[in-house]
């Protein structure tokens, strides 16, 4: 299959002792963490003349796994755009209906892969590395080892991970002459709201783990609790939409192995993905795991992609039902599709290749160590400023801060008007409300991005400051306007017949008697 690509071994792959030595220089890097400087290695990395003098013109591009260290801008340009130079003309193909005219790769219509047989190769390369990363199995042959596909984003791919688990509980229970007519899936009360447009797409029960006000992801024991003869699934999120913080998916799945529970477990990395890898990679939460079955990551997000790219892999060809992958050939070529859509650019799945080998594992592993201690830094500060900070540090969650106003009786604005003093200084700092069953809680939330310096951070924190100091000086005069219009409207109300629609009480109807029946 091309189209849905298998994680395969990479070409030079030997023993385990490079593996050995990978993990034991994680370590030493995750021990020096401060220290990492986001540079290239040495000076053999740099190229002087040209990209065809240097180094990597000699070496083939990674294809299988991520390279370890990171690559000149533009030679990963170069390199990249001479092998897309291979796919067909989109201004010659007359076999598709799709507009053409438009900036470099952006013309390309990603599921032409006759046309353009390279975008769908560097797809597979995307889908190798991504696995090899998750600790996916390598194939050795067909329907061995895991499979993924690019999809538009992680909603897509969400949709397309309970369609498989949907699919597969209902060929067992139909094998076992089981009623199939009652679906559910258990799912945290905090998903995104991809996972409730799945459930109700696919006429899929959500049976929700509530949070609580004490904690803000589900409890693996009532996750486990909540299983019955009808469940297609577990989602677990690494990293909360509300506080980034990550589920505890090997605590989920070894409870399902000690009651011997063959229950697939979906995660959504689409945010940590990216993240957990680099920063926390003794943390077990992918395909290690046994139950594991398929899990999902954004490319726009801490893939470090412009929107939209997602991508979504299986452990293995078992775990996707042949049954709901498409063949076709009427754009010139066999072709597998397991995808809600059909037409889609490359620019995304090109972008994303040329992030990976121009990064390196060593980039991303940089870049996220760095957000990670931007974010300590910005909850450290809002700490002093008497915030309750509500996310994890060092590396236990994304890097992102979510934090709430203490709780103070004589304060009389909340965490939305301090959203919309922060934005009349032009940040977009998002408040809303917890998960159902956390009290009501209100919350703000920042998310460090690349971008985020520490410069710019303490631009942020001045600015709360201030916008805080705004308010209590608005907030007392505010609160006598107010009880000077209370007393106003007191005195006044037994003359007005005008009193506001929102507010006006509605006569009763009259009581009916037994002549008005009938």
């Amino acid at each position: 299959m091309v189209h849905l690509a298998t994680v395969n071994t990479p070409p030079d792959s030997g023993s385990g002792s490079e593996d050995t030595n990978t993990t034991a220089e994680l370590k030493r890097v995750q021990q020096k963490l401060s220290k990492v400087q986001l540079q290239l290695a040495d000076e053999e990395d740099c190229f002087t003349t040209s990209v065809y003098g240097s180094r990597f013109a000699n070496q083939d591009l990674p294809k299988s796994e991520m390279p370890e260290n990171e690559m000149p801008k533009e030679v990963a340009y170069r390199m990249i755009k001479d092998e897309l130079s291979l796919d067909g003309n989109p201004m010659l193909n007359l076999a598709s209906f799709v507009t053409t005219y438009m900036t470099e790769s952006f013309s390309k219509n990603f599921i032409d892969y006759e046309e353009y047989p390279q975008s769908a190769d560097i797809q597979n390369r995307c889908v190798s590395m991504i696995g090899k990363l998750f600790h996916a199995p390598i194939g050795a042959g067909e329907g061995i080892g895991a499979v993924g596909t690019s999809c538009v984003g992680s909603s897509e791919a969400i949709m397309l991970a309970v369609l498989a688990m949907k699919k597969r509980w209902k060929n067992k229970r139909q094998a076992e002459g089981k009623p199939v007519d009652r679906p559910n899936i258990i799912m945290s009360s905090a998903v995104q709201v991809c996972w409730e447009k799945a459930a109700r797409y696919f006429e899929v029960e959500e049976k929700l783990v509530y949070c609580a006000p004490d904690r803000y992801v589900i409890d693996p024991e009532e996750t486990v609790n909540l299983i019955d003869e009808n469940t297609i699934g577990i989602c677990a999120i690494l990293g909360s939409t509300y506080t980034g913080e990550y589920e505890d998916v090997k605590a989920v799945n070894d409870l399902l192995l000690e009651r011997n529970l063959d229950v697939p477990i979906h995660v959504d990395a689409a945010s940590g993905g990216f993240v957990a890898p680099f920063v926390v990679p003794d943390l077990e939460w992918d395909f290690r795991l046994k139950n594991v079955v398929s899990i999902n990551v954004s490319g726009h997000k801490y893939g470090l992609v412009y929107p939209g790219v997602g991508w979504v892999v299986w452990r293995s060809a078992e775990f996707l039902p042949q049954e709901l992958v498409f063949n076709i050939n009427y754009l010139g070529a066999d072709q597998a599709s397991f995808t809600l859509n059909f037409s889609k650019g490359a620019s995304q799945v090109i972008g994303q290749y040329y992030q990976l080998i121009r990064l390196g594992k060593k980039g991303y592993r940089a870049i996220m160590s760095n957000l990670t201690r931007t974010a300590d830094y910005l909850s450290e500060s809002l700490e002093v400023l008497g915030f309750v900070i509500m996310s994890k540090r060092s590396g236990e969650g994304l890097p992102l801060v979510a934090f709430r106003l203490a709780d103070k009786e004589d304060r009389n604005y909340d965490e939305f008007a301090l959203a919309h003093q922060l934005r009349v200084r032009g940040w977009v700092v998002p408040a809303y409300t917890m998960a159902p069953k956390t009290n009501d809680l209100k919350m703000l939330r920042v998310v460090v991005r690349e971008d985020f310096s520490k410069s710019r951070c303490d631009a942020l924190i001045t600015d709360i400051k201030l916008c805080m100091g705004l308010l209590e000086q608005m907030d007392q005069a505010s609160v006598k306007r107010q009880q000077d219009f209370i007393h106003k409207h007191h005195l006044t109300s037994t003359k007005a017949s005008h009193n506001h629609p929102k507010f006006r009480v509605c006569p009763q109807p009259p009581a009916r008697t037994g002549q008005d029946v009938g």
